[in-house]
């Protein structure tokens, strides 16, 4: 090769140097473009996966437990003469989570020191035994650990810390009303927990 050539050669090796200097719009290789929409492609598709699973996770805690309904015991009437407690039975549907539970409970009408009707929870407040009344003895009878109650829910022996639970009751058109609650067992004072 020649002066000549050698100079021209060096001259668009230059040129092309300065044509790759120049700024402009860079494309990227087929290989790196596919891979940035496979990236793209994987984060959308797990983003939209994650969705469901953090609602399935989350909604425990963001649902609140529904309030108990009033269950209707009966007509006012039917209370008017008792002389002992009353067993009824009322169904109790509550939601929490992500289970519906309903269940059958049985509510105790009896009257008060004042006369006033009373609802009591058939649930010792021991340990959660159902409490039957006792016609014979005239108390209730916890058969768990012999906890006895007056006619009105007080305690009279045993191990339960304190009497049976009452229950809130409203009369609306002639007709005596219960809301049931659960309450915290083994503790003296009443503490509602659902």
């Amino acid at each position: 090769m020649d002066g000549k050539a050698k100079t021209m050669n060096h001259e668009l090796v230059q040129e092309r140097e300065r044509e790759l200097d120049t700024p402009g719009p860079v494309f990227p290789g087929r290989r790196s473009f596919l891979g940035m929409l496979l990236g793209i492609g994987a984060v959308s598709v797990g983003a939209l996966l994650s969705v469901p699973l953090v609602r399935f996770a989350l909604h425990p805690v963001l649902a609140r437990t529904t309030e108990t309904a009033w269950s209707d015991l009966g007509e006012t009437e039917e209370f008017s003469s008792i002389t002992s407690p009353a067993k009824r039975l009322i169904t109790v549907e509550q939601r929490d989570g992500w289970r519906k539970m309903v269940s059958e409970k049985a509510v105790y009408v009896t009257r008060g020191a004042n006369g006033q009707l009373r609802a009591l929870s058939s649930i010792c407040p021991h340990l959660g035994c159902s409490i039957p009344w006792n016609e014979g003895k005239g108390q209730f009878v916890c058969p768990c650990h012999v906890g006895a109650f007056a006619p009105d829910g007080a305690l009279i022996s045993g191990p339960p810390p304190r009497a049976m639970d009452e229950l809130e009751t409203r009369i609306e058109d002639g007709r005596l009303k219960v809301r049931y609650q659960y309450f915290r067992q083994l503790v003296p004072t009443k503490e509602v927990i659902a």
